[in-house]
């Protein structure tokens, strides 16, 4: 799978993702090392570490890096994947954030082992995907949005479809609780994505 990316700056999504993820940054209450599964271009965590994060990452992308390292030649983004042996190269963070990667995913429970085994014992994963639910779905579909919305023609584009309940259900089989959801990027019934904070069990 690979993304295009036309530069390095921020995208539109990038627009209502980046305050939902700085404000839940915040309230961890430490900065420290930060992980981004699925990096992309580097413009988010160019934001982060100009907050005092030390983030490392990886985007199977090879241009999102190169243009990644165009704007930071020292920033510490490398081409991998979810599906990488990625705690033997990088260890363990506070802080892993992975903005909108589940749904181009085709093994997420690969993905979902991958995610906590960065984590650290007292670690925050901050997890963001589109938001699906009964009202949004119902309104697309009266206003003839579903084709649109669900990118059939989109090559290396969406593949899952995530609910609250199916991405809540995947990473309780990881080990992971969710501590806080927020619906982003409209009023919630209709939100662009969703934003979920995830602990280890024993760390909640």
């Amino acid at each position: 799978m690979s993304y295009e990316w036309l530069n390095g700056e921020h995208c539109d999504s990038h627009g209502y993702l980046l305050p939902a993820l700085l404000r839940e940054a915040d309230l961890i209450g430490v900065v420290g090392r930060a992980f981004d599964l699925g990096c992309g271009n580097g413009s988010i965590a160019r934001a982060m570490q100009a907050k005092g994060w030390k983030v490392s990452g990886v985007d199977p992308s090879l241009d999102g890096v190169m243009f990644a390292k165009d704007n930071d030649p020292y920033i510490d983004l490398h081409v991998g994947s979810a599906y990488d042996d990625l705690r033997t190269k990088f260890g363990t963070f506070h802080l892993v954030y992975s903005l909108e990667v589940v749904e181009h995913l085709y093994a997420p429970r690969d993905y979902a082992k991958t995610l906590v085994s960065l984590m650290q014992d007292d670690g925050v994963a901050i997890v963001s995907t589109p938001y699906h639910g009964y009202w949004k779905n119902l309104v697309m579909a009266l206003t003839g949005r579903m084709d649109s919305h669900f990118t059939a023609l989109w090559d290396d584009g969406h593949i899952k479809f995530w609910s609250i309940r199916t991405l809540t259900q995947l990473f309780a089989e990881v080990g992971l609780d969710v501590i806080r959801i927020n619906r982003i990027g409209r009023v919630p019934a209709l939100a662009k994505s969703m934003i979920l904070v995830l602990k280890k069990k024993n760390n909640t």
